[in-house]
């Protein structure tokens, strides 16, 4: 009988580690729990490692020794496989490469509200040649303020923007979104999206005014917060909406991993017909939240993505930041031309 109940126990566990690992596959990456378990899926290996000494040590036990070893062989194969999920993935690449005429450099951090300053922002936009900064949770004041110190650095930047609910005064600056363009790749103009954008927070599109370049979306989806997962549902299939096949660079805090991505490509793609940067060149394991914890444990909710117009020559995760007040990492990314 307790033979019996340990074999149940045993498959029903591994049912679940199964899952947990897995999610995309059994359709439930965008449904709680599972959404939020494997967006940290450097913890969950973290977590299944230790379930599994625990179970070796348990298993000093004879009687109890068939059952430990059984659960401790399902915790091994579970934490291996999200690590070499990771590993696939990528956990960081140090440098980017040498940036050429054509090549346009994306930086996106969702400063907190400004708790990086305008200045910390600026410096390293221009540290990293940034041609496009896509700043959710920044005000358009911050964003006019970076605008000034890169200018004086040299770099000018056209400042755009969105927000939400702006009759509510002083309302958290998660309720804005701020895009800076460099004056190289045209004029461009924001388009009204808040009918028809994110849910809960803004993103910002900006179409090139004469037609010729990129359509550029500085994104930023809601939590998945279970009384939020609806949105988030939403948000993240509009998103993919707006990567459409043509040309198109997208960047921004996303709340979800490639994991919670699983459906929503097209053709190909990660995320409607945009492809995922940093997974492309060897960074899509590292986490860019929380700054609280190192990258390999971290979750890779911010996101570089483009269209086949576009090839991914490099990107990298900011991690010489982490005290500069924000909880997020910022990602920047090299694009060229697709030939």
């Amino acid at each position: 009988m307790l033979r019996s109940l340990g074999v149940l126990i045993t498959v029903l566990f591994a049912c679940a580690a199964a899952v947990i690992t897995w999610p995309g596959f059994f359709r439930l990456a965008q449904h709680t729990p599972f959404t939020q378990i494997v967006a940290m899926r450097g913890l969950v290996v973290v977590g299944f490692a230790v379930l599994a000494a625990l179970f070796l040590l348990i298993a000093a036990s004879r009687r109890a020794r068939g059952f430990a070893v059984s659960m401790a062989v399902v915790c091994v194969i579970a934490a291996a496989a999200s690590g070499i999920t990771l590993g696939m993935r990528g956990y960081g690449a140090a440098t980017l490469p040498d940036k050429g005429d054509e090549s346009v450099r994306v930086m996106t951090w969702n400063t907190l509200g400004n708790a990086t300053g305008a200045d910390s922002i600026a410096q390293t936009a221009v540290a990293m040649e940034a041609d496009i900064i896509a700043l959710p949770e920044t005000a358009a004041g911050v964003g006019e303020e970076v605008a000034v110190i890169m200018r004086d650095l040299g770099r000018p930047m056209w400042v755009h923007h969105e927000a939400y609910n702006e009759d509510v005064v002083d309302g958290p600056q998660a309720w804005q979104t701020t895009l800076l363009i460099s004056p190289d790749l045209g004029d461009y103009a924001v388009i009204d999206a808040s009918d028809s954008g994110t849910t809960m927070l803004p993103s910002a599109v900006a179409m090139p005014v004469n037609g010729d370049g990129p359509i550029v979306v500085a994104a930023h989806a809601v939590a998945p917060q279970p009384r939020y997962m609806s949105q988030w549902r939403s948000d993240l299939a509009w998103l993919a909406d707006q990567c459409v096949e043509g040309d198109v660079i997208m960047a921004g805090d996303f709340n979800a991993t490639l994991d919670h991505m699983t459906g929503l490509g097209e053709g190909g793609g990660d995320l409607g017909w945009c492809h995922d940067a940093a997974a492309a060149t060897g960074n899509g394991g590292a986490g860019t939240w929380p700054t609280s914890i190192p990258e390999v444990l971290g979750s890779p909710i911010d996101h570089v993505l483009a269209s086949s117009a576009w090839e991914v020559s490099g990107s990298i995760v900011v991690t010489n930041l982490d005290d500069a007040g924000s909880d997020h990492r910022p990602l920047v990314a090299q694009l060229e031309p697709a030939s």
